[in-house]
């Protein structure tokens, strides 16, 4: 056993060797976590993005239609950022025309009779254009502006029910009240907010690693199989388990390193917060590793070249991408792809992470994840092993 961890660590010190030699693909291993990382952070929206997004607004009415539009002029969802950039149009077609142009991400239209029907207590509207070509910016636009508009009508309601019990020297509840008579209050499980970077982080996080490891594993047994060098490795006296796991060491220490600069920048770029335990983190980084480092044997058992073993990943990967949680909840997928996505072992991965990371979770909490994740490294790995020594003796 020690001669077989002896044999181990010289084939992961040689390959981390070869790879800190490679200039370019050291500058590429630091860069693509970065570049994920600060992609997507910055152009996925959250409620603080709305700093003046372009509107257009259509004022039929006087005092009253006035009234709301500075109101909607004049929020702020972030501290000196307001939250919309008004532009007057004529009519509600021309705003349509606008969002067409793409002058505007959406409007909202004013009639002649808002104040009349308010005065004679009947319901005004207001109408509310949306973009449909952004839909998510467009979604949290049009979501403030009903906010804007409901708020105000509450408002003026109070206004109206205060009056009226003046008017009949009537006591009892307070306007507010009659007009609200419920309320809710909102609280989650930890204390603050959070924002749509904080669902993805952990996704990305997973994804980073479980690239570095399934695309540097195939691609270093494939381009030593190419040049010839494995021969060399092949008639040293080194145990053929030691070169399975020495290569899968070495990749898995290269994916740590990339996680971990995810997780640095997620906290110190983006401002997430780790509210759970950072050695859970790297624990489930470390099953994520596990679970995906047979499948990368078996795809360097299975693949003669370089350019196989790529094609090849893409092809796991692909899907992964997508149906795994890492961008967008699985629970909005039709049923047959949640059903794929609970076969990928990404998914667990990404669940676990968002669970620890995001809400505090403990091991008890991740337990089923934990166990699936270790169950399925173990069973490709059973698998894979013995067909990469089959591959090498042939």
């Amino acid at each position: 056993m020690k001669h077989v961890l002896s044999d181990l660590w010289q084939i992961t010190k040689k390959d981390l060797l070869e790879f800190a030699r490679d200039r370019i693909r050291l500058i590429t291993f630091i860069i693509m976590p970065i570049f994920m990382m600060v992609l997507t952070g910055f152009i996925f929206p959250s409620q603080n993005s709305i700093k003046n997004v372009p509107i257009g607004v259509v004022n039929q009415n006087g005092t009253t239609g006035n009234q709301l539009l500075d109101v909607i002029k004049n929020l702020e969802i972030t501290s000196g950022n307001k939250a919309f950039a008004t532009k007057t149009y004529s009519s509600i077609n021309a705003i349509k025309d606008g969002i067409k142009k793409q002058e505007i991400n959406g409007g909202i239209y004013i009639p002649a009779d808002f104040s009349r029907d308010i005065s004679i207590n009947k319901q005004a509207q207001v109408t509310i254009v949306e973009d449909q070509s952004n839909p998510q910016i467009s979604g949290i636009a049009t979501q403030t502006l009903t906010n804007v508009v409901q708020g105000f009508g509450q408002e003026i309601g109070k206004q109206k029910v205060g009056v009226l019990v003046a008017k009949t020297g009537a006591r009892g509840p307070n306007a507010g009240v009659l007009i609200t008579p419920i309320t809710s209050k909102l609280e989650g499980i930890l204390p603050g907010s959070t924002n749509y970077f904080e669902f993805v982080a952990p996704g990305i996080m997973a994804m980073v690693v479980m690239t570095a490891v399934l695309t540097g594993l195939a691609a270093s047994v494939s381009r030593e199989r190419e040049q010839g060098t494995l021969d060399g490795i092949l008639i040293s006296p080194i145990s053929r388990l030691a070169i399975i796991l020495g290569k899968a060491m070495s990749q898995s220490i290269r994916g740590l390193a990339q996680g971990a600069i995810v997780l640095l920048l997620a906290i110190f770029l983006f401002g997430v917060t780790i509210n759970g335990s950072i050695l859970l983190v790297a624990l489930l980084l470390l099953l994520g590793i596990f679970s995906f480092v047979g499948l990368g044997i078996l795809v360097s058992a299975s693949a003669a070249e370089q350019e196989t073993a790529t094609q090849l990943l893409f092809m796991f990967q692909f899907p992964m991408l997508f149906l795994s949680g890492a961008f967008f909840p699985t629970q909005q997928m039709p049923q047959i792809m949640q059903d794929i996505a609970h076969v990928l072992p990404l998914t667990y991965a990404i669940e676990a992470l968002r669970k620890v990371i995001i809400l505090g979770a403990g091991v008890s909490s991740v337990m089923n994840e934990l166990i699936i994740l270790t169950v399925f490294g173990a069973v490709t790995l059973a698998i894979a092993v013995p067909l990469f020594r089959k591959m090498i003796t042939r």
